[in-house]
């Protein structure tokens, strides 16, 4: 992490200036490379060609934003970690798991499971390597009160027996699968490394993804850095807030905004971001399924994978994948239990 001698190196960045991009979150030339000039100018309170200024020294220092081979972008994906979903089908589905760097979309009706997904990724994330896991932490902002202590413990109590004993072993937690004493340590200590925000209203919801962007650049350095943000759900208050077309603009604009926060996060700290959203029905669908996600082009652009999950008979979903840059549409099925998320 960059301290303020190292802002102030830049040209225009005095010790006042570099003081408002640290409590702003810019703590690095890279976190600065990738600015807009209207971010940073409304950041530190300077005017925008100063702004601009600031921007491409950074970049010359971070050694960003020019053009590379494909084999330098081939080699720079090699550190992209996937997070699986200890579902081998759907591990499939997505290449090996969930990727860091790119943002992650589960949209699907209510009841379909879309917070089960975001819980059972706070437990997966933090497992070791060698069963799926990156051993790491993570952030979820709650915009509909549904983070729930208790479905962590359900999960990580329903992890595989094998899966169970390399995780204690790893974490220095003596006792076996079946120890309940042991378990109830090891819950614990999962739920010690999810740090969870609830978000009142768009603006705050916007605000806590600038914070998770600074308290996921301080956790770097830990044992247990965060590599997962989970947004449940991202279109909840935005879809509250702005109502009919005359606040669609505004709507859009400030969606794009966070997104982008979000995506930030993503590529500055190689962080897997999970956003579950909303859907409605179109009237003018005569055919087939009406359910469509709430956002439009703006996060059907933005989400690198998308998925769509829907009911089925009981316990069972269908996940569809909708949407992926390198990867065939499909689908996969999964059960939602006390246990978490299974394999069919």
């Amino acid at each position: 992490m960059a301290d303020e001698a190292d802002l102030e190196s830049l040209p225009g960045v005095g010790p006042a200036t570099a003081d408002k991009l640290l409590e702003s979150g810019f703590d690095s030339f890279q976190g600065l490379a990738v600015a807009s000039p209207a971010e940073l100018a409304n950041s530190a309170d300077i005017g925008e060609s100063t702004a601009a200024d600031i921007i491409r020294a950074a970049r010359k220092e971070a050694d960003i934003g020019g053009f590379e081979s494909g084999m330098d972008v081939l080699q720079r994906r090699e550190q992209i970690g996937k997070l699986s979903w200890l579902i081998d089908d759907l591990d499939d589905l997505l290449g090996g798991g969930i990727e860091t760097q790119s943002i992650t979309e589960v949209y699907g009706e209510f009841g379909s499971g879309k917070s089960q997904i975001t819980h059972q990724f706070c437990v997966n994330v933090q497992l070791p390597e060698e069963v799926g896991g990156l051993r790491a932490g993570a952030i979820f902002i709650d915009s509909e009160d549904t983070f729930r202590p208790e479905r962590i413990d359900d999960m990580v109590r329903g992890l595989d027996d094998d899966v169970l004993e390399i995780t204690m072993e790893d974490r220095g937690i003596d006792g076996e699968a079946d120890d309940d004493a042991a378990l109830e340590a090891l819950t614990e200590s999962f739920l010690d490394q999810i740090h969870v925000a609830k978000a009142y209203n768009s603006n705050h919801q916007m605000l806590l993804a600038e914070q998770a962007q600074a308290l996921t650049g301080d956790s770097q350095d830990g044992e247990f850095p965060i590599r997962l943000v989970c947004v449940d759900s991202l279109t909840a208050h935005f879809r509250a807030e702005y109502v009919g077309r005359g606040e669609l603009a505004n709507r859009q604009q400030k969606l794009n905004k966070h997104l982008h926060d979000l995506m930030r996060i993503g590529t500055l700290h190689n962080t897997a971001i999970l956003v579950t959203n909303q859907v409605s029905a179109n009237p003018d669908a005569f055919f087939g399924d009406p359910t469509q996600p709430i956002g439009g082009n703006i996060l059907g652009h933005t989400s690198t994978f998308r998925m769509y999950l829907r009911k089925s008979k009981g316990d069972k979903r269908i996940v569809r994948l909708v949407d992926a840059p390198n990867l065939p549409d499909g689908e996969a099925v999964m059960r939602v239990v006390q246990d978490g998320i299974k394999p069919e």
